[in-house]
């Protein structure tokens, strides 16, 4: 892999600062004495399986490969390592030996309706990855799943399709399995979800799709080799500074672009570990993602010429063994025999080399990460690089990378799952309340007339913050739980069945 960032330093004085800064947070994150120090295990995560520890994953892998297709359940750092690596690798068309699904990561009745139906005919596995058990989406999946396999297959068939990642001691998971005496994996306590891709909660699903989990480890022990050198030329440090240094200067936005369509999903799983792990505290980059040239259709003015809010990061296959070459056509008519002989991956080379220019020219900033293929070696090393600058760039912005949601996040917990809405259907969804605890309140809503099933008091006008929530049709859940709330006047966090009924 290498790192260019000759396209982003505009202030080379200011990058040498950041470039101190970050060689300090290098130390606070290597000698684990930063906050969050106690979620440090996935630094050793790339050389710390043994012989036995591989084969027991392969094992497991070779006998779920036997079926027809495997679901992969879980959400946020449960999936979106595995996801990444697995589209990444897949091939574009046709299907793989063994399917792949992913379930466990929305609450859409459609996807899961349609997810039911095309099992209904297939022998399937399921790998549930959950460390408490709880989390509503995989929780909820993972019940339909499961009561689908107990109605057609015996226990002993059972036990032989279910792989549960969990908690090693505790969690509703944990219960079931030692119950069941389902094959399970630790997810370790020291290993937070966004970073945990490198543990058994990625590498097993890569297995059991097919691909070498050895080589991706090889890979991130590179990159664990040449990241923990406290060096100026340590790509991590150098990504870290130059990054803090664009946000210090007003860029608020950064853009991860990608050529290849194979690295969407990487883009995923990079967003929520910068997301979440330096959004906090009013600080943080955004970390957004486009895919070109596909999206220089869409967004690539306002890249170019709209505000100066962000700054791009490139990743760039050098790759181009499979690309088909551009044929002559005699007619000409889209005048493009000028590419005549020349294969696809040059054209997106150079289309690659003239948006980048362009950009630049247009004041957007350009850090370029060039890599040789994407294969099973490159992703590990990305993969670790990105987890190790990630946790030496929150510590520079000064908020804790491995910090869990604040207790108040979930103040309300307990009030949504009790929550039934009218004609007494439960509302599933703990999502808008989680979102509403950080205060995004909405201050405004579309009403109609006064509700007959409000009867508690007479409700506020309508088009106010608090009107009753049974006055709209379609302003449901958590949203207008809160607003029906403070109309009567209920804490957050009590149990509000008898108000919302």
């Amino acid at each position: 892999m290498k790192l260019n960032i000759e396209k982003a330093l505009g202030n080379n004085a200011k990058y040498q600062e950041m470039l101190k800064l970050a060689q300090e947070k290098f130390e606070t994150l290597t000698a684990g004495t930063g906050e969050g120090n106690d979620f440090l295990g996935w630094l050793d995560l790339p050389t710390s399986y043994s012989e036995e520890d591989i084969e027991d994953i392969l094992n497991i892998a070779d006998r779920m490969r036997k079926l027809d297709c495997v679901v992969v359940i879980g959400i946020g750092g449960s999936y979106l390592g595995a996801k990444a690596t697995i589209e990444a690798l897949r091939p574009h068309f046709g299907k793989m030996d063994t399917e792949m699904i992913f379930a466990g990561h929305t609450l859409s009745g459609n996807y899961h309706a349609e997810l039911m139906e095309y099992l209904k005919d297939k022998d399937f596995g399921i790998v549930v990855i959950s460390k408490s058990g709880t989390t509503t989406e995989p929780a909820v999946a993972f019940r339909l799943l499961y009561n689908e396999m107990k109605k057609r297959f015996d226990n002993e068939t059972i036990r032989d399709r279910i792989v549960v990642i969990t908690d090693e001691n505790k969690g509703a998971l944990r219960t079931l399995c030692d119950k069941e005496g389902f094959d399970d994996f630790i997810i370790a306590d020291n290993v937070g979800g966004r970073f945990s891709v490198l543990s058994p909660v990625g590498l097993v699903p890569i297995a059991i799709a097919g691909f070498d989990i050895e080589e991706m480890l090889h890979g991130a022990s590179l990159a664990q080799d040449i990241c923990l050198e406290n060096n100026e030329k340590n790509p991590a440090i150098q990504y870290a500074a130059v990054r803090n240094m664009l946000f210090s200067e007003g860029r608020k936005v950064e853009l991860m672009v990608n050529y290849n369509p194979r690295l969407c999903y990487f883009a995923e799983w990079w967003k929520q570990l910068y997301g979440e792990s330096e959004g906090k505290n009013g600080k943080g980059l955004f970390p957004a993602s486009v895919s070109y040239t596909t999206d220089l259709h869409s967004l690539g003015q306002f890249v170019q010429d709209g505000s100066p809010i962000l700054f791009e990061t490139v990743l760039w296959v050098d790759d181009d063994s499979d690309a088909p070459v551009v044929p002559h056509d005699d007619e000409n008519l889209d005048k493009l025999n000028y590419l005549e002989g020349k294969n696809m991956e040059y054209i997106n080379s150079k289309a690659a080399e003239g948006t980048m220019n362009a950009h630049v020219a247009g004041n957007v900033p350009n850090i370029r990460i060039e890599f040789d293929a994407v294969d099973e070696f490159n992703l590990g090393y990305l993969m670790f690089f990105f987890e190790f600058a990630c946790g030496i760039s929150a510590y520079m912005l000064g908020v804790n990378p491995f910090k869990k949601f604040p207790p108040r996040s979930f103040k309300v917990v307990k009030a949504f799952s009790d929550l039934k809405a009218f004609r007494g259907e439960k509302i599933a969804s703990l999502l808008a309340f989680n979102h509403l605890a950080y205060g995004i309140h909405r201050t405004s809503f579309s009403i109609r007339p006064h509700h007959r099933l409000c009867t508690e008091t007479p409700c506020p006008p309508a088009g106010t913050a608090t009107s009753c929530i049974f006055d709209s049709g379609v302003q449901r859940q958590g949203r207008n739980a809160i607003a029906k709330a403070r109309h009567h006047k209920i804490p957050l966090g009590r149990t509000m069945d008898k108000h919302l009924l």
